[in-house]
């Protein structure tokens, strides 16, 4: 008797694994679903612990029954609903008497039907990796102003005294002998190597406002390829996945060509002699938006450029401490290139992130787009 055949999927797939609420439930971050009259239709069960409530209580009564009216999530969840794509907005206080006070990501997206009609909005919280990330770009900054203050302290306090000392070696060396001349022309040189240092660093305690334009970054990133490629990279392969319909960057040219270029030497440095490489890419990330605690204003930070080599990574004693100035492994290094990365990177609202391991570290600048031009004008004709 011929037995019924049963077909098995090849990749051991089982119906129960596509079932919704169990991916749904199974989700670390809480996750809720909002409905198109606002109230939660939904809420995985780390919701539930997120909201301290139970899903009973969460299911069909309105998010601003469990946070205050002027919570920034009320804001994302409209905006969401009325621009029909995806938001992440990172660097969100989430809090209520019931809650406590929590710095988050959020992410919404639009639920639609079979039709592509809106049904509704899912947005999901992220409690650990972007708060982490707002931290990191928090100590960047700040690593940033304490360096400008120290660029104003020794323009001061060293700089100036530094010219009288050197004007006092040349006075003494034309009265010295063979042997004290030796050691002005020493004072000479020393003071000249100080002074270097500290016009290096002149640049951090420079606050003016950007002066900033429409910045075609592909044209920025093939001008430091070229500089890179007749200096210190010759030795190095370059790829380019660049994304040719990128808008063009709200930014100051030079500052980002001298940012790219102190991360593209960087990453020249660490490559192998042989087999060195160095990836450029760009992309858009729609929905990408930044808010920083203490400032009011969300940034959006669509513009994704990268920066990836081949190199033996970062040093795990060194991770923490990157973007600070002075931090370097290299012999006779500064430790000023990242710190000045960070500084530009800050001034133009956007992020920096790094990724590293052995044979693969990754530099991520987030930056704004160019505002879109207001519209002309238009004189009316009388009758």
């Amino acid at each position: 008797m011929a037995g019924r055949e049963q077909t098995v999927p090849a990749s051991g797939w089982e119906p129960s694994l596509a079932d919704p609420s169990a991916i749904l439930s199974a989700l670390a971050d809480p996750v809720i679903a909002i409905d198109g009259d606002g109230a939660i239709a939904h809420a995985n069960p780390s919701a539930e612990q997120f909201f301290h409530s139970s899903l009973a209580a969460l299911a069909g009564r309105r998010l601003d029954a469990f946070l205050p009216s002027d919570s920034p999530i009320h804001g994302l969840v409209e905006q969401v609903r009325r621009a029909g794509h995806s938001i992440t907005q990172y660097g969100v206080t989430v809090e209520s008497p019931r809650i406590g006070s929590h710095l988050v990501s959020i992410g919404a997206a639009v639920m639609r039907d079979s039709s592509g009609g809106v049904t509704g909005i899912v947005v999901s919280f992220h409690r650990h990796s972007m708060a982490r990330k707002i931290d990191d770009q928090l100590n960047h900054r700040n690593a940033a102003r304490s360096i400008t203050a120290m660029a104003a302290m020794l323009a001061h306090e060293v700089k100036n005294p530094l010219s009288g000392i050197r004007g006092a070696a040349q006075l003494l060396e034309h009265g010295a002998g063979a042997s004290d001349r030796e050691l002005t022309q020493l004072i000479c040189g020393e003071t000249d190597r100080i002074v270097s240092l500290v016009d290096r660093m002149e640049i951090f305690s420079d606050d003016r406002p950007l002066d900033r334009e429409a910045v075609n970054i592909h044209e920025v990133l093939d001008h430091v390829r070229r500089l890179a490629l007749s200096g210190f990279a010759r030795h190095v392969r370059f790829q380019e996945h660049y994304d040719p319909s990128l808008p063009a960057v709200y930014g100051n040219r030079d500052l980002l060509i001298q940012a790219l270029l102190n991360l593209v030497k960087n990453a020249a440095e660490a490559v192998p002699a042989e087999g060195g490489e160095i990836v450029l890419s760009t992309a858009y990330r729609q929905g990408m938006r930044l808010a920083v605690p203490g400032r009011d204003n969300r940034v959006e930070l669509p513009l994704c450029i990268s920066l990836q080599d081949n190199g033996s990574g970062i040093p795990e004693d060194l991770k923490a401490h990157l973007f600070e100035p002075f931090m370097t492994s290299k012999a006779g290094g500064k430790g000023l290139g990242l710190a000045l990365v960070a500084k530009v990177v800050g001034d133009h609202g956007g992020v920096i992130e790094i990724d590293s391991s052995p044979r693969r570290t990754k530099v991520r600048m987030m930056l704004p787009m160019t505002p879109p031009a207001p519209p002309a004008a238009c004189g009316g004709h009388g009758a």
